[in-house]
């Protein structure tokens, strides 16, 4: 007979006492206009899932998709920036 053993260190990995760093809280923070256009990119798609998409459902997931890449450009210009700064003279 084999016995399940738990690792110490999996296990207190996600204590309640873990709290994220301020980093973790900064990168969600720069990365919440995403998450935000993407779930609402999601809204839009899971409204036409039991149904024909009209025009208006067409028109509205293509908005929420221009919305969602706007955001990850917007994203990946700013930590692109930010990563560059000093440059070379």
């Amino acid at each position: 007979m084999d016995h399940i053993v738990t690792v110490q260190d999996a296990v207190t990995a996600f204590a309640d006492f873990m709290e994220p760093t301020a980093a973790e809280l900064d990168a969600i923070e720069r990365e919440m206009p995403v998450i935000l256009a993407d779930v609402n990119l999601l809204d839009a798609q899971i409204l036409t899932l039991d149904r024909t998409p009209t025009e208006l459902d067409a028109r509205r997931i293509r908005r929420a998709r221009r919305r969602a890449l706007a955001a990850r450009f917007a994203l990946l210009n700013s930590t692109a920036g930010a990563s560059l700064s000093g440059g070379a003279a």
